[in-house]
């Protein structure tokens, strides 16, 4: 969308104020490129807790993550004291936390997951006070291993769900035609939309996809509105909606995936900086928007929310638009946060077809996992580097693969080491500090 009346001063920096006409549907342009990959994680986590679609605590849990998504964004674009970047990054629930967050809900339950969370977001706000001295820790070999990790542990959840859903497995209507072909329409829609149309068309291109297979299964008979008319149009939030437990499995994973999603934060708040300013980020964005990020998640974690990190395809937003303005990303802040204070709209999430919400993850885990190959693409691929990946990713997936080789271990280390991504996080950090560097740069 081009910008009129701004000079090139004001574009690239993050206090300008852009016309009105201008900004609203600019902002709305950041909601829709992140709205899918909010709310998703609320539905998966909501089915491992055992949540029927359309049923009022999943409803309330998608709720949650829209409204916290847009608190937490105002903490990083307003601010206050030291939170807050002050920058236009557009803060969402995280995907890095659900390969933890499911084996702790289905193990320990709700009240121990959202004990974890609020903890772990304590942890992660600390995190702030030296997060730039510790991003040497995580070069792009772990951090691109970490995101593979993270799509590949998600990618068989996709699957399950375009064949039917999870509840469906073993039974003959799992796999049916109805479920794949409306899997199919959104992943075809999805696609079309996003490399032959252009503006917010191809920037909503997901969001888009769902809405053509909604569209596709009311007549198939697939949609309940039921539960839509039952939702009310205003509520607000419950405090430990969900109960609180203190369990050491989920605040030790949560704290560890915090410290990824900590250096992702830094990561996305350097690519606005760089590509919307043309600078580096300084000490003090750095610190504040990772204050952000912990206290929007521990925040979240005490009204029923999950986990809050900043959201890279916004920061994809911002060097395309080349528009800094924090205000744009505020406005999207205030639509989030009103689509959470209204259950009708949650209540119309939950009703989507499983199939549906199936074509897109597919899309979305992949993207994970060429996001991951994106960043090792980097990496000088020495022998070196080439056995901490070997190892890592043998020894993690492996372990979730076959959860059953942990049974001797306490219930703690199995959920954590089954999780697929903390082994990967841990032994790709471990080798990477001890092992020497080479110079071979040929295969073994």
């Amino acid at each position: 969308m081009a910008v009129e009346k701004l000079s090139a001063e004001d574009l690239r920096n993050p206090d300008s104020v852009p016309p009105m006409r201008q900004a609203i549907p600019l902002g709305l342009q950041h909601v829709l490129a992140m709205f899918v990959s909010n709310f998703t994680p609320a539905i998966i986590i909501g089915l491992a807790a055992g949540f029927s679609f359309g049923s009022p605590d999943l409803v309330y849990l998608i709720q949650m993550c829209m409204l916290f998504a847009g608190i937490a964004t105002l903490f990083q674009t307003i601010g206050f004291g030291p939170v807050g970047a002050r920058l236009p990054i557009m803060q969402g629930t995280s995907f890095a936390f659900i390969p933890v967050m499911i084996p702790v809900v289905k193990t320990a339950g709700l009240g121990a997951l959202f004990g974890g969370i609020i903890i772990g977001g304590l942890f992660h706000a600390f995190l702030g006070t030296f997060v730039a001295r510790i991003r040497n820790l995580l070069p792009p070999l772990v951090t691109g291993l970490v995101v593979v990790s993270i799509g590949l542990a998600l990618l068989p959840t996709g699957i399950k769900y375009a064949a039917g859903g999870v509840p469906l497995m073993g039974k003959p209507e799992f796999g049916g035609f109805d479920h794949w072909f409306l899997a199919l329409v959104v992943i075809l829609v999805s696609l079309g939309l996003k490399f032959f149309a252009r503006g917010m068309l191809s920037t909503a291109a997901i969001l888009l996809g769902l809405i053509a297979g909604y569209l596709v299964a009311i007549p198939m008979g697939m949609v309940n509105f039921g539960n839509i008319a039952k939702a009310s149009w205003f509520a607000l939030p419950n405090p430990l909606n969900f109960g609180i437990e203190f369990n050491a499995a989920a605040i030790i994973g949560i704290m560890l995936i915090s410290i990824v999603s900590a250096i992702e934060t830094v990561g996305d708040i350097s690519g606005v900086t760089k590509g919307g300013a043309g600078r580096e980020a300084t000490d003090k964005e750095l610190s504040g928007g990772t204050f952000a990020d912990g206290l929007g998640t521990a925040l979240a974690g005490f009204f029923g929310a999950l986990p809050n990190t900043s959201f890279s395809q916004n920061v994809g937003l911002i060097a395309l638009t080349g528009i800094m303005s924090r205000v744009v990303v505020t406005l999207g802040a205030v639509f989030l946060i009103i689509c959470g204070l209204v259950p009708k709209i949650g209540a119309l999430i939950s009703s989507m077809p499983i199939a549906v919400l199936g074509g897109g993850v597919v899309v979305m885990f992949g993207m994970v996992v060429a996001a991951g190959i994106n960043m090792l693409s980097d990496v000088v691929w020495t022998r070196r580097n080439m056995v901490i990946l070997a190892v890592a990713l043998s020894v993690g997936l492996g372990l979730q693969a076959v959860p059953e080789a942990l049974q001797h271990l306490p219930s703690t280390m199995k959920v954590l080491l089954s999780s697929g991504l903390l082994p990967v996080a841990f032994i790709s950090i471990v080798l990477n500090a001890i092992l020497p560097e080479m110079d071979d740069k040929s295969a073994l």
